[in-house]
């Protein structure tokens, strides 16, 4: 013979379910709302070219530059998510149209000054010149490579000295300075390194056709 259930077991299922909704409701302030798979899953995330902070617009490449640390760690450079890193001593620099990249590194305390001339002089109209500096930029340059220097924009280019530190945009074929340029002076009151300046990082967008 079956028990039959107490006839007030709804009701007090119904008072203990309705207290437990009051409870939560009012100590966890919870929300209900519907959430569809793809949220859930997670957004994709697109990443900036070179991780910069902003987005270039479509007339613009974009790029980073980090200059080297002490004589320690290397400069590195970026254009449109191309990356150099782990670059040598002295001066290194990159030449790009967009699409064609030319690199090279030139030691500026020991090396052949005559290697970063004829890079330099190779340089074609509308080329984008990329420099990034690393331990001392400065021993082995003479007029002729500042000079050109300050032909492609630069304003520092003359001013550069033993283990200044220096991050530098510029274009063949540029009228004006450029407005992408750092320089930090090698001063032993001021340097975080001892015997260096500190790190230089630049990014930004760069016209594709720079006047």
């Amino acid at each position: 013979m079956r028990t039959p259930f107490p006839a007030f077991l709804p009701l007090r299922l119904l008072f203990s379910l309705g207290t437990t909704w009051l409870f939560v409701q009012t100590y966890f302030n919870t929300s209900w709302k519907v959430v569809s798979l793809r949220s859930w899953l997670g957004t994709v995330i697109y990443q900036r070219p070179c991780g910069n902070q902003k987005s270039c617009p479509e007339s613009s490449f974009a790029f980073k530059v980090i200059s080297g640390a002490a004589n320690v760690v290397g400069p590195s450079m970026c254009f449109e998510n191309t990356m150099r890193d782990s670059l040598g001593r002295g001066l290194a620099g990159v030449g790009t149209n967009g699409q064609l990249m030319k690199t090279g590194v030139f030691d500026m305390y020991s090396g052949d000054i005559k290697l970063l001339l004829d890079f330099l002089k190779a340089i074609q109209s509308g080329t984008i010149v990329i420099v990034a500096s690393y331990d001392d930029p400065a021993t082995k340059l003479n007029d002729e490579a500042r000079k050109l220097f300050t032909s492609l924009g630069s304003s520092h280019a003359s001013k550069l000295a033993f283990r200044d530190n220096w991050n530098f945009v510029g274009a063949k074929g540029l009228k004006n300075e450029s407005p992408f340029e750092q320089h930090l002076k090698n001063e032993a009151a001021k340097n975080k390194y001892d015997g260096w300046p500190e790190v230089l990082e630049m990014e930004g967008c760069i016209p594709k056709k720079m006047d």
